[in-house]
């Protein structure tokens, strides 16, 4: 499937006598039998923009002005649901499939675009339109800005439990290395934990004895090794607590405060199991939502994009209504060919279009820009 395609509009000229949809049907078979001989792989279909209402030749101009960055932020929009789609499918490991608009495959919805009139009535002024379409994309915008914020939260959440739960022994949550035998808890005795440098266990296991007087001797045990440090225990009378934990200290020692209790640490798996499965349903959630979204904004974009051709050939060309517009996809060797056939047809038409991916290509590069007797831009799906 191709991703980038170009929009077109050429100007028709009628022949003495001739209707305009008679000569709009000669050159769509003079440009069918150009491009098949010319650049046969370059894909062709009609885009059939209805006869909408032109209005004023003011309120065209000024609509004008504000279609290429309206398209802008359409675009933008349907990027970043498609880009949201992407993550949401490959946390859940799913395969990706093919967008669709109403069960069509995007790119079949572009080539067989048809405009909705119960949705956009032909007869309603283009501005009216053009609003209708702007608002109800940024609406879908915000909801998704919610609806990620949300995901997003319980994805943090369960980032901190990992790290809790995975990171460096100095910082980590313990309760999942501990075992109710590994703990001594008495009346007069009591088992403090101690994080230990992994190259400093030797030190550890050599002078933890003398660290005070009433430590229980050779009741140090390691529970676990990471790659920065390990976990021993070590059995003391409770009243000399805070004074080891000094001497530990000014050795290099760093005694973890932690207080076995089965259960706190039965409530923090059902926290974690709670929230892995919001996470899940939240994930499946979204991305239903983002698939019904998606089609609605590539709808909305398409019939958009029929709105900036109707316009910009009214202006280019004239009323009445007098263009054939169409839809391409020209592989990146191919594309100079196809801009000279389709330059080749527009006969003696004075008027010369810039498109906006000319203006953008030759600002980056400082150059002079394109022009083509014919409007023309381009539609990116990614």
């Amino acid at each position: 499937m191709a991703t980038r395609y170009w929009i077109v509009a050429l100007p028709v000229q009628s022949a003495d006598g001739a209707s305009i949809a008679a000569a709009k049907t000669a050159l769509w078979g003079r440009l069918q039998d150009s491009i098949s001989r010319h650049s046969f792989d370059t894909p062709l279909y009609r885009f059939t923009v209805p006869d909408l209402r032109p209005g004023t030749l003011d309120s065209l101009l000024a609509l004008s002005d504000d279609l290429v960055k309206s398209n802008i932020f359409i675009e933008g929009v349907s990027h970043k649901i498609r880009r949201q789609i992407e993550d949401l499918e490959r946390a859940g490991g799913v395969e990706s499939g093919t967008l669709t608009v109403d069960g069509v495959p995007v790119d079949s919805y572009l080539t067989r675009f048809v405009w909705d009139e119960g949705k956009y009535p032909v007869n309603a002024p283009l501005k009216e339109t053009v609003a209708s379409i702007q608002s109800q994309v940024a609406k879908i915008e915000d909801d998704m800005k919610v609806r990620v914020a949300e995901y997003s939260n319980v994805k943090s959440q369960l980032g901190a439990i990992n790290r809790k739960q995975t990171g460096s022994l100095a910082v980590r949550d313990l309760s999942n290395l501990i075992k109710p035998e590994d703990m001594v808890t008495s009346e007069h005795l009591v088992t403090l934990l101690s994080i230990v440098p992994k190259y400093s266990q030797k030190d550890w296991l050599a002078s933890y004895e003398s660290l005070d007087t009433f430590v229980v001797p050779r009741s140090s045990k390691k529970l676990y090794e990471d790659n920065e440090y390990a976990l021993y225990t070590v059995t003391l009378f409770a009243k000399v607590v805070d004074n080891f934990k000094v001497h530990a200290r000014e050795k290099g020692f760093q005694i973890r405060d932690f207080e076995y209790s089965p259960e706190a640490q039965e409530s923090r798996k059902q926290e974690l199991e709670k929230l892995l499965q919001d996470q899940e349903l939240m994930r499946t959630s979204l991305l239903q939502w983002c698939y019904a979204s998606y089609s609605e904004v590539f709808s909305s974009w398409m019939h958009f994009s029929a709105v900036r051709v109707f316009v910009e050939s009214i202006l280019r060309y004239g009323l009445p209504a007098r263009f054939l517009s169409v839809v391409l996809a020209p592989s990146t060797k191919s594309e100079k060919k196809v801009r000279s056939i389709l330059e080749g047809l527009c006969g003696n038409a004075n008027s010369y279009w810039r498109s906006e991916d000319d203006v953008g290509v030759a600002a980056g590069l400082g150059g002079e820009t394109e022009s083509h007797p014919y409007v023309s831009f381009t539609i990116n799906f990614v």
